[in-house]
């Protein structure tokens, strides 16, 4: 008799690997499957792992990047696409401050900036600027964010308005170079199952296999929100009080909460919003989401103690929350 069932591919194996570069391979996927989880997978390497860059500068004595500095053999513009070739690899997901002040003569490298204690350089040669003028002094501060693939400088901006601020075109992603083979291979008696092979190449601030490990598990996490065809509703019947013939939000305390200011009626289609809907970061949408908490309904019915538990989620997360659901006449429970 005929076996329907689809077999499980084997665990990824390593073929090379080193600091930058890796090469994996998973066995016995199904025929027709090694493209679609290679496809996948590659997408989600290139475009959802993140990183922390340069997103904004100020240097002395400069209003605009198309400004020179005298005793300095680069204009600004070489100053900050030599910036941009600098890799950090920083701990947490705050935004950082990094600073460097040098005189010459001296030709000045990533290894002179002056780094928070979160902050590590991978690439310490990489070469900034060149002051020829023992009297000039270069000082220049950097703002470091964290953030997904590409962002233009005209994006930041819009966050960017003091005098003497220019914003810098922003690469996150730590990836240079994701490619994927497919072959086929022989299990059992067919030999038409597929073997993947994924090549990855990073910047050196996350590991290939790191890279691997990630991007796997956000392939999960996807699918894994999306099973069945209804959202889950356990946030709102967990606590409400459901009576015969009456409504789902008779709990007074929960519907005092989300009542709109000077209406007594519910409009349950602003309940059942996602949380991504809303004009929250993307860091704050990450941490609701953990939490397992992803309509507006769940998120009204939590007390501002209960978001501070979530794991980051921090004050100013709280604050955008509020407005986010201040915006549409709901208040925290």
């Amino acid at each position: 008799m005929p076996d329907f069932n689809i077999i499980i591919p084997s665990k990824p194996r390593v073929i090379a690997e080193d600091e930058f570069s890796g090469v994996y391979e998973i066995e016995g996927l199904y025929p027709g499957y090694g493209h679609t989880l290679g496809n996948s997978l590659r997408r989600i390497i290139l475009s959802s792992l993140p990183g922390f860059s340069i997103t904004s500068l100020k240097v002395d004595g400069v209003d605009h990047e198309f400004s020179t500095i005298d005793g300095v053999k680069e204009d600004v513009i070489n100053i900050i696409l030599n910036l941009k070739r600098i890799k950090f690899k920083v701990t947490g997901d705050d935004s950082q401050v990094v600073k460097l002040r040098v005189k010459g003569p001296k030709t000045v490298t990533a290894g002179d900036l002056d780094l928070p204690g979160q902050v590590e350089v991978i690439n310490k040669e990489q070469e900034i600027a060149t002051v020829t003028d023992k009297n000039t002094e270069l000082a220049i501060e950097m703002t470091l964010d964290k953030g997904l693939g590409y962002v233009s400088k005209d994006i930041l901006k819009k966050d960017k308005v003091e005098v003497g601020t220019i914003a810098v075109d922003a690469t996150f992603t730590p990836i240079r170079k994701a490619s994927y083979e497919v072959e086929n291979m022989r299990v059992g008696n067919r030999t038409d199952f597929n073997k993947l092979r994924l090549s990855i190449e990073t910047d050196g601030t996350l590991t290939p296999r790191e890279a691997m490990e990630k991007s796997i598990r956000i392939m999960i996490d996807q699918l894994k929100a999306i099973i069945g065809f209804v959202e889950e509703e356990e946030e709102i019947e967990s606590d409400a009080v459901i009576k015969e013939g009456g409504s789902l939000y008779d709990d007074l305390e929960y519907h005092s909460a989300i009542r709109r200011p000077g209406d007594n009626s519910i409009d349950e289609n602003i309940l059942k919003t996602r949380i991504e809907d809303l004009d929250l970061s993307v860091r704050t949408i990450k941490a609701l989401t953990g939490a397992s908490i992803r309509t507006v309904s769940g998120l009204a019915r939590k007390k501002e103690s209960d978001l501070l538990e979530i794991s980051g989620l921090g004050d100013k997360g709280i604050q955008e929350i509020k407005r986010a659901l201040g915006s549409l006449g709901i208040t925290l429970k």
